[in-house]
């Protein structure tokens, strides 16, 4: 089907999270009703909740719907079904079923919403996911998401927070997506570079999963609206050196930082832990891809050194553009250090 005359906004995706420090505020008082199957709640910050149903399996779920970010609809829907998708792979689990989470314009052209979900449709049978239903009302504003579903083995469920000193972190994709989209919205940056990110944020974490269950891994996440550095943050309570000549960046997003071009989300990033950051060398560009809101970004997980590189050769092989972030140190006077 030809692209839609009528093209989608390029603003939102995971660049529109709450400010971590704000969302801790806002949770801290909280007192939910707890019960006793469930292993993983929201109080963990993890990817996904998790439920016991026996002494082998348990459910896990979660649910991320965002506002558009790319023009074309068809996109849309499949980056925010691979988006949500992805917390379940990030728990170690097989992602079953899905219900779609739509806001949509009274009035507005319903063969947009059409290929939204086409395009939802389409990422879902390639994850062999079923869509089983959803909800829908009307906004001011474009918004989709799903919450998906599926099951884990017990013994076989990923914590985002097992990092230990020495462990070596890896991430499964370039960083960078919101300042190549925003980039893009103003003209600051090439199609090509805005179709790659495209296929970086549809391409779903499966495959990396797959892998990872092959080998000893201490912490598992994906990143996300909190960027980089924010979800090294829940990864471990020591510090990381993080290896600035080992990131990889989308194409158009570092060249972005470098014009001054700032994102929403990035500046949110950075006043949650710039404090906490030591860049040992000048470069903002580095800083603000680094502190960059991703959707749809890579599995970034943490091993013993010898299993690390195991699984980067394996992943290289399969031809996933994974790479090396840095590695566990016992903590110093500022978590981060990037050298």
């Amino acid at each position: 089907m030809s692209e839609l005359n009528l093209e989608l906004e390029v603003c939102g995706g995971c660049n529109e999270k709450i400010d971590v420090k704000d969302l801790t505020s806002i949770l801290k008082d909280l007192n939910p009703y707890k019960r006793e199957e469930i292993t993983v709640g929201f109080d963990k910050r993890d990817d996904a909740c998790v439920y016991k149903i026996n002494e082998d399996i348990s459910l896990v779920e979660s649910l991320d719907f965002f506002s558009t970010m790319v023009k074309n609809p068809y996109d849309f829907g499949r980056i925010a079904a691979t988006n949500a998708i992805s917390d379940i792979y990030a728990m170690g689990g097989e992602p079953k079923f899905a219900l779609n989470i739509v806001c949509f314009p009274e009035g507005e052209n319903l063969e947009i919403l059409r290929e939204i979900l086409r395009g939802a449709s389409d990422v879902c049978r390639e994850a062999e996911v079923s869509i089983t239903g959803g909800h829908s009302i009307h906004d001011s504003k474009i918004k989709f998401g799903q919450c998906v579903t599926g099951i884990v083995k017990n013994r076989e469920i990923w914590k985002n927070n097992g990092a230990k000193v020495g462990d070596y972190f890896i991430l499964t994709k370039p960083i960078g997506v919101s300042l190549v989209m925003s980039a893009y919205s103003v003209g600051m940056t090439s199609e090509n570079n805005y179709i790659e990110a495209i296929k970086k944020m549809t391409t779903l974490n499966k495959d990396a999963a797959e892998i990872l269950k092959k080998y000893e891994v201490s912490s598992v996440t994906d990143v996300t609206g909190f960027g980089l550095i924010g979800h090294l943050d829940e990864c471990t309570e020591n510090s990381v050196e993080i290896y600035a000549d080992k990131i990889s960046f989308l194409p158009g997003s570092y060249e972005a930082a470098s014009e001054f071009l700032f994102t929403a989300g990035g500046q949110r990033n950075r006043r949650a832990l710039e404090d906490e950051v030591d860049f040992t060398f000048d470069d903002f560009a580095l800083e603000e891809v680094l502190f960059d809101p991703q959707t749809s970004g890579g599995l970034l997980f943490s091993a013993k050194k010898e299993e690390a590189d195991k699984i980067l050769d394996e992943m290289k092989k399969r031809g996933i553009p994974a790479f090396f972030v840095g590695r566990v140190i016992p903590r110093e006077n500022k978590k981060f250090k990037v050298i």
